[in-house]
């Protein structure tokens, strides 16, 4: 099939990303914003030999399940892929798209319970993250990215990020222009501000505000102080990160506390928390209390259990569960959360924890290696999931329930398949942290099989 051709199909199903599905003389086609059962004329972008790209011509039916997106950006932006849907459909498309994935990938055929969903579907990003830089006529701009590509698409708010975050950043993009601060650049490594991060207590009302920038000198940082403070006055901390390196991820290794402490706090599930800039702590809290609450049900947790939380963070898991278990230790890479977590023990008088800066799969691998044993496993790892190591550490220590908490149906299908000879899944539960994009958080419960117990 040639590129640009056209042809006229009926959707038939959804990809992992929320495309619709086409198949014609037996090849699937992938067509952005087609939704089942539509019918539409379909115009050939890409021949991929297994699959096609394609993009709607003209719509010839309208699914009922189709809506109006609320975003103008919508189409152009990257940051949702569903707003087209209806949210009672989003959640059904990605309740089978766990289904599917666990059965094709996990071997699992058994019952997934249906998605949590999410009172809050708009405007519930606690932690916003915008990148800056310039257009095709050299103005500053911030924003998203556009899907699939490295172009910033200029945007003065978006719809499931917090309303503050998006007037802060508006008004760090005004002071930018007004003091002649460039974008920084760095493939030629010159400008100065390259992304703006917010986060939010959503609790306590509290705002960080972290500026990233590709050099130090900032000599213009007392008149954004001043700015930022004069009209957000519940900002608690601003931070200025550098980050001169070549590289997509946002924060660098350094860091300068302009105003405050250098967190902030929030509570959740009744227990307070010290949040730093480059601590994990879930971007969605009003899911973030259901998903917590139901892992820990399901864990079934006693007074007498000893638990391992991997990637625990800044210790939510860890200290929620340590108030049902006889000890807890928690195990995380990043420094900062890590002594975050230290704090946040203390904050909240729990003294039955222990945490330890360490990656968690050689931690697991050293614990398995001097005999260690655990009752109960927490894991939330990061969306590629638990490495081999790890999980053949799992194999020699055993604990008799393993809660994984993933943000990736395919990694969590992977790794349940990797322990299928020694554990069971008992309970699947996906939750809807993610309104209006594709990506899905999935909890299960792996319960060591009776044979190898006994």
């Amino acid at each position: 099939m040639n590129p640009s051709r056209h042809i006229k199909g009926i959707c038939i199903d959804y990809t992992h990303d929320g495309k619709g599905v086409v198949k014609h003389e037996g090849l699937p086609i992938f067509v952005p914003y087609l939704l089942m059962g539509e019918e539409a004329e379909i115009v050939i972008t890409n021949n991929r030999g297994k699959y096609a790209e394609g993009r709607i011509s003209k719509r010839l039916t309208t699914s009922p399940q189709r809506v109006t997106p609320p975003c103008q950006y919508y189409e152009v932006c990257g940051g949702c892929q569903l707003q087209h849907l209806s949210y009672q459909e989003q959640l059904k498309m990605k309740k089978m798209r766990v289904a599917e994935v666990l059965r094709r990938m996990g071997d699992y055929n058994g019952k997934i319970d249906d998605i949590i969903p999410s009172d809050k579907p708009l405007h519930y990003r606690n932690k916003v993250q915008f990148p800056f830089g310039r257009d095709e006529r050299g103005n500053l701009i911030a924003g998203l990215y556009q899907q699939g590509s490295h172009r910033i698409i200029d945007i003065d708010e978006c719809l499931i990020e917090n309303t503050e975050a998006d007037q802060i950043v508006r008004l760090i993009k005004k002071l930018c222009i007004e003091h002649h601060i460039e974008a920084y650049d760095q493939k030629y490594r010159k400008g100065f501000m390259r992304h703006v991060m917010v986060r939010k207590g959503i609790v306590t009302n509290q705002l960080m505000v972290v500026l990233v920038t590709g050099k130090i000198n900032f000599p213009e940082k007392q008149i954004f102080i001043d700015a930022l403070l004069k009209a957000f006055p519940n900002i608690r901390t601003i931070v200025q990160n550098i980050n001169p390196e070549f590289t997509d991820v946002v924060l660098g290794y350094r860091e300068h506390i302009l105003f405050g402490d250098g967190y902030i706090e929030d509570e959740l599930s009744g227990l307070k928390f010290k949040i730093a800039a480059k601590s994990f702590f879930q971007v969605n809290p009003f899911q973030t209390d259901k998903l917590y609450a139901r892992a820990l049900s399901i864990a079934n947790l006693t007074p007498t259990d000893v638990v391992l939380d991997a990637y625990s963070g800044v210790g939510t898991i860890t200290l929620l569960a340590a108030k049902q278990a006889k000890h807890v230790t928690g195990v995380e890479i990043v420094r900062d959360a890590v002594l975050n977590a230290i704090e946040n023990a203390k904050l909240n008088e729990i003294r039955n924890v222990s945490f330890i800066e360490a990656d968690a799969a050689p931690y697991l691998v050293e614990r398995a290696a001097k005999g260690k044993t655990y009752d109960v496993l927490f894991v939330d790892p990061p969306r590629n999931g638990c490495d081999e190591a790890f999980l053949r550490s799992v194999k020699v220590i055993k604990p008799k329930r393993f809660v994984y908490i993933s943000c990736e149906p395919s990694s969590l299908a992977r790794d349940i398949k990797y322990l299928s000879e020694m554990y069971e899944v008992k309970y699947v539960q996906p939750v809807d942290m993610f309104s209006q994009t594709y990506h899905v958080e999935t909890l299960a419960l792996l319960s060591l099989k009776q044979s190898i117990i006994s």
